[in-house]
């Protein structure tokens, strides 16, 4: 799996040092499927992804769906496990993180979130 750093570009705030791209339909289907937990900094972009579910997770998450730009266009901090999203039309990605990381982070909707792999090259 390659991986990317998230930045919240708006509040100038590192959501993910690590952060798995999650670019095939494979990698999407799994997901996080099997880990026990995440660990700060670490994540998953799921690309493309307009929903969420939480079915057979044993942990919560914070989820934030992205716009073509990277805008946010909706946040689930807390997503238990079984929990599902909405479905968002206008996302392309969604970026699931550890839980409490959007609120420490002053994540919200509208920000702009940058995911680059240029630092792993």
């Amino acid at each position: 799996m390659r991986y990317v750093r998230a930045l919240n570009r708006t509040r100038g705030r590192e959501l993910g040092a690590r952060v798995g791209l999650a670019d095939r339909w494979w990698l999407r289907a799994r997901g996080l499927l099997g880990r026990a937990s995440l660990s700060e900094g670490e994540g998953l972009l799921l690309r493309p992804c307009r929903a969420v579910h939480m079915l057979g997770m044993g942990f919560p998450l914070d989820v934030a769906f992205l716009d073509p730009d990277g805008a946010v266009l909706a946040l689930y901090p807390d997503l238990g496990p079984g929990g599902r999203t909405q479905w968002h039309r206008h996302a392309v990605d969604a970026l699931e993180l550890p839980t409490g990381t959007l609120e420490a982070t002053g994540t919200v909707v509208g920000d702009i979130i940058v995911c680059s792999a240029e630092e792993f090259r």
